[in-house]
């Protein structure tokens, strides 16, 4: 059953638990070369982290996330990659950060997509929550805040459970006031959609989603994604171990309860 998760392509995430980021990523962009795919990579560094939660961390203030960013940069190098560009820092701005840290993260955000785009050969993805989260205005106006113009789309749905069918309509929407921008669907655990309750940190009964493909039927959606990795746990909730430690029972249930 593990075999489900296993054979996928997923995305690897990057933060302050790297010690030479430049040096893993540049590790995993030659893996991945030498495999003749283009690597999904997520940054994940944001000062003020997931307001402090499960996930948080990050860089300890604005000169140093810049700094990490550009070593970031530095090992992709020329070489092509799909950026994830920190999953919650636009749905979270206005939940725990005072009106002179939300201008820095929307500036640092907008840094970011500068300085990943100067090589021309990664296709950054803001990221903009999910459907259940943000309305669509509200999210659009925080992305063109963040530099959306200067990046190749937005990415929906990370970490979290909403059906791909909803997740592409919320998308949609956020699009057609951003002058048609694409994005990407994390569909790695959204099989069996969310709960009732809107559960996110590892909530029971969900289920492995849509394969990653870039085959999507819609020109609007760049890929469907495996992005946080299925099996890792959301933090230490309904039983599961801190954020990011693999869960091995957690993983098997998603891929028992995955449609065919």
């Amino acid at each position: 059953m593990i075999e489900k998760i296993a054979r996928e392509p997923q995305a690897f995430w990057f933060g302050d638990w790297n010690q030479d980021v430049t040096a893993d990523v540049d590790a995993r962009m030659s893996e991945i070369d030498r495999a003749g795919a283009t690597a999904l990579l997520v940054a994940y560094d944001i000062p003020n982290r997931d307001c402090g939660n499960h996930s948080a961390g990050g860089a300890s203030a604005a000169e140093g996330y810049k700094t990490w960013i550009r070593a970031f940069a530095r090992g992709i190098g020329a070489r092509r990659a799909a950026v994830i560009l920190e999953p919650d820092a636009l749905g979270l701005l206005k939940d725990c950060l005072t009106p002179e840290q939300q201008e820095e993260r929307l500036a640092l955000l907008a840094d970011a997509v500068t300085v990943l785009g100067q090589s021309g050969s990664a296709s950054v993805y803001i990221d903009a929550g999910n459907a259940k989260w943000q309305p669509p205005p509200v999210m659009a106006e925080r992305l063109r805040a963040a530099g959306i113009e200067k990046a190749r789309g937005f990415a929906l749905n990370v970490s979290n459970f909403v059906t791909t069918e909803e997740s592409v309509a919320y998308g949609k929407q956020i699009s057609a006031l951003l002058s048609g921008k694409p994005f990407v669907v994390d569909t790695s655990r959204n099989g069996n959609g969310p709960t009732k309750e809107l559960q996110w940190c590892n909530p029971d009964g969900r289920a492995l989603g849509k394969p990653p493909t870039a085959e999507t039927g819609d020109p609007l959606v760049d890929a469907f994604l495996w992005i946080k990795l299925p099996g890792e746990s959301d933090g230490a909730c309904n039983g599961g171990p801190r954020a990011g430690t693999w869960w091995p029972e957690y993983a098997l249930g998603l891929a028992q309860r995955a449609k065919p």
